[in-house]
């Protein structure tokens, strides 16, 4: 009789371990199924981990040669060693890669490497290297993730043309890289190698970059990186890239219109990500996904009984917190215990500089609602910390319903805003208003004063200083 387990998780990323993590913990008996070799899925391998260490040597690389001095901290000219970096990112990813696998061995987790597919009811069947083994469970969880998308007639190479995984493995900074895609990848991949010396443009096909935030932010944003050194070709389209060589790509634009062709070394395909489904059996339990592919839920229930899904492969934003916070919930219901995760507060960081960091409503959905609000604004120029720091673009705005006086949204621009955004979220997750956070006393001199000044801006008190 072969092994029975409470759950079966097929997909390592932050979903999925954190899901088994939790279920260790609960005391269930659980199975990881992870087709890369290493946990952590695109998150700690290819996407969030990498990057981040690429976007924090870069920033480190550029300040020596741009901002250093105006401190007083004279340096040569620093000289780019592009093989350390990339092997500091390396480390960064194998130690937090290794720590995950750690984890499951802490929390009695069965870590199966191979690819993972639904084989029927309760049968979770995974081929490997040494063959074909069937896991069966009570409970099957699908955190298989997503993969970049495509643009119709041009394939990715990893090499010329490149998804963001290429992106974060070039051996040498392209004299000229262009980005297809206005939105978080592109930004902030863009930003590493402008950093590093690369002239950077960017095609979007919509009339602005970061679609979906808010509109005040993504026109200061803009502003911004221009003042960077980035070029923008919005509400363009590429239709064709082209050469051996350096690369001649074709745009016109999105209403139709003249063709022009840019010139590029690196071609980066950023304009999105599509649910990671393919060869998961879905069909063998009557599952079935939407026109986008994604899988729809209940409460993270699928329409087959026992079969549960989470993160990027459903509904909802696409980022790793989401897919941690659902995979400790359906661990939790699994276990008969209480699991809840609340759409509206689950923010969202762009991890350039300056940093944007939003949760909750825009103006724009307000407006849509026909929503009363009220609006606090504080500019990063009047704080006293980013003064101290030479880092003072961008802004604090909150955004407070007029009449149950709760806030419900922030969008802040600014260095370091991906660490003040945690205080909004438990702010609106307790029904705080605004005037409860500008009541509430904040150490002095720091960033979060931007904050309370941008609360108190909600009701007309700001201390403009």
């Amino acid at each position: 009789m072969s092994e029975q387990f409470d759950l079966v998780i097929v997909g390592g990323g932050p979903g999925g371990y954190n899901c088994a993590i939790r279920a260790g913990q609960l005391g269930l008996k659980t199975a990881i199924v992870e087709m890369r070799g290493t946990l952590g899925g695109t998150c700690l391998n290819v996407g969030c981990i990498p990057s981040k260490a690429l976007l924090h040597a870069s920033e480190m690389f550029e300040a020596a040669a741009t901002t250093f001095a105006s401190m007083g901290v004279v340096v040569g000219p620093p000289k780019l060693d592009l093989t350390a970096m990339m092997k500091q990112k390396t480390v960064a990813v194998d130690g937090l890669t290794r720590g995950v696998e750690f984890l499951m061995k802490k929390n009695k987790v069965t870590y199966v490497t191979g690819c993972g597919r639904i084989a029927g009811a309760g049968r979770v069947e995974v081929t490997g290297e040494s063959g074909v083994q069937t896991l069966d469970t009570k409970n099957i969880v699908i955190a298989t993730g997503s993969a970049p998308m495509e643009l119709p007639g041009i394939a990715i190479d990893e090499k010329r043309i490149v998804s963001s995984t290429g992106a974060l493995a070039l051996d040498k900074v392209p004299g000229k890289l262009l980005v297809v895609g206005g939105g978080v990848i592109g930004l902030e991949l863009g930003s590493v190698w402008r950093r590093l010396g690369a002239e950077v443009t960017v095609v979007e096909f919509l009339d602005r970059i970061v679609p979906g935030m808010d509109g005040e932010v993504s026109a200061q944003f803009l502003k911004i990186l221009k003042k960077q050194g980035f070029k923008f070709e919005l509400a363009h389209k590429v239709v064709s890239v082209e050469g051996k060589g350096p690369m001649k790509v074709g745009i016109e634009p999105a209403a139709g219109g003249e063709r022009r062709t840019l010139d590029a070394d690196i071609v980066l395909v950023s304009i999105g990500r599509k649910p990671f489904t393919e060869g998961l059996g879905l069909e063998s339990v009557g599952i079935k996904t939407d026109k986008r592919g994604f899988i729809a839920n209940d409460h993270w229930k699928t329409t087959a009984p026992g079969v549960w899904v989470i993160g990027d492969v459903t509904t909802g934003l696409m980022l790793a917190h989401k897919a941690e916070e659902e995979g400790a919930a359906v661990a939790q219901l699994i276990a008969g215990q209480w699991g809840h995760v609340n759409p509206d507060i689950i923010p969202n960081v762009i991890y350039t500089h300056p940093e944007i960091a939003t949760v909750g409503k825009t103006e724009e959905e307000l407006k849509a609602a026909d929503v009363r609000y009220k609006v606090g604004k504080f500019p990063f120029m009047a704080n006293s910390r980013a003064r101290t720091n030479h880092d003072t673009d961008g802004f604090a705005k909150i955004l407070e319903d007029e009449t149950t006086r709760r806030v419900v949204g922030a969008h802040l621009v600014g260095a370091g805003v991906s660490e003040l955004i945690g205080e909004i979220c438990v702010a609106m997750e307790f029904g705080a208003s605004a005037e409860d956070i500008a009541r509430t006393c904040h150490a002095h001199p720091t960033l979060s004063e931007a904050l309370r000044e941008a609360a108190k801006g909600v009701d007309g008190w700001t201390m403009q200083a």
